[in-house]
């Protein structure tokens, strides 16, 4: 047969996957004709057709990275309670749906006892989606993951009950390349200073073109160091990002003077009511402490506390921040207007204050 006419494999995997193999048969056969949905109570939807039909979504967090037993025992509650019907949502959450409202508080009960509260929905800290920190990632400068246990530790009960404004989603981030994305809380190290470069090592360990690719301000350039194949950085052009690491450990990034926590405010990838927006710095330097991270947990607790106290009903908090100023977010929240906060970058427009008293 002629190559050229010959019908091209099609891939086996592309796009969205058929989301119908995994829905509970309730919202199959009600697709598009749902009338109208309340929350029951907090972790609990319900749904209903406009054909009468019934359907409760029970949410429950997980701690995410999770042995064999636990996805084990997840998916036996499934069995049991939900027609074996499960789903994880972006944040780490397991969702069982439920067409028999008789087994939705004995669920409830049974999550309990094996450890996952339920919650997470309406205006409550939803879980903290988290990058995959020290057990999984070639890059980490912190474990995100470990932050995330230290804060959820704290934010239990504003996980299980709906008594913020509106709901707070919270992100942490093991770097400073931010897989977790943006957050009305967000939790990234920052790099303070370029790698420490182990010139011994460099050319048994490194690929050295490859780490010179890898360098998005051309930093990085190879060099001979007492007569071996190295590495040198221009440190006028770094900019302390951690992605040389991955490709070379020898160029150590990570120290508890170079490693440092940054928590940001006021992101939102939401349409509703304002456009998405960036989150912006408002604490830096604090120390990378772990196991668990008790500097940031305080000031998590003193943003939530005074968004909580002050914000009005359906505000997210970068609406809040939008509103009171930022002078004023600085003054409620007792936390320090540094050098670190004025926005020099040329293209900010409207953010590019020079002074904690300027109001927008």
């Amino acid at each position: 047969m002629n190559e050229m006419s010959a019908k091209p494999r099609m891939p086996d995997e592309v796009g969205v996957p058929d989301p119908f193999q995994y829905m509970h048969p309730t919202s199959i056969e009600n697709y598009g004709n749902w009338d109208w949905h309340e929350r029951k109570r907090p972790g609990v939807l319900h749904h209903v057709s406009k054909s009468g039909a019934d359907l409760f979504t029970v949410r429950a967090g997980t701690q995410r990275q999770m042995d064999v037993y636990t996805i084990r025992k997840l998916c036996d509650l499934g069995d049991e309670f939900a027609d074996g019907f499960i789903r994880f949502t972006t944040r780490s959450n397991i969702e069982y749906m439920v067409s028999d409202e008789a087994k939705v508080q004995p669920l409830i009960d049974a999550l309990g006892e094996a450890g996952f509260p339920v919650g997470g929905t309406g205006g409550s800290v939803s879980m903290i989606s988290h990058t995959q920190g020290w057990l999984h990632c070639d890059i980490p400068g912190t474990d995100a993951s470990g932050v995330v246990k230290g804060l959820m530790d704290d934010l239990h009960k504003d996980f299980t009950t709906e008594l913020m404004p509106n709901r707070v989603r919270i992100t942490t981030s093991c770097c400073q390349i931010n897989c977790g994305g943006q957050g009305d809380i967000a939790i990234n190290v920052q790099y303070t200073k370029p790698p420490v470069i182990n010139h011994d090592l460099v050319g048994n360990v490194c690929e050295r073109p490859a780490v010179v690719a890898r360098c998005p301000v051309a930093a990085i350039r190879p060099a001979m160091v007492n007569g071996k194949p190295s590495l040198e950085i221009d440190e006028k052009k770094c900019v302390c990002c951690g992605a040389c690491y991955p490709p070379c450990p020898p160029m150590q990034i990570n120290s508890a003077e170079s490693t440092k926590i940054a928590i940001w405010v006021g992101g939102k990838h939401s349409n509703a009511r304002s456009k998405p927006t960036f989150h912006k710095l408002a604490v830096a330097n604090l120390p990378n402490n772990p196991p668990h991270w008790p500097e940031v947990r305080e000031v998590v607790r003193k943003i939530l506390d005074a968004y909580k106290a002050d914000a009005k009903h359906w505000e997210r908090v970068g609406e809040w921040i939008e509103r009171i100023g930022w002078a004023r977010f600085f003054e409620m929240t007792d936390l320090a207007f540094t050098k670190h906060h004025i926005d020099t970058w040329t293209g900010s427009r409207k953010t590019m204050n020079a002074s904690a008293h300027v109001h927008f």
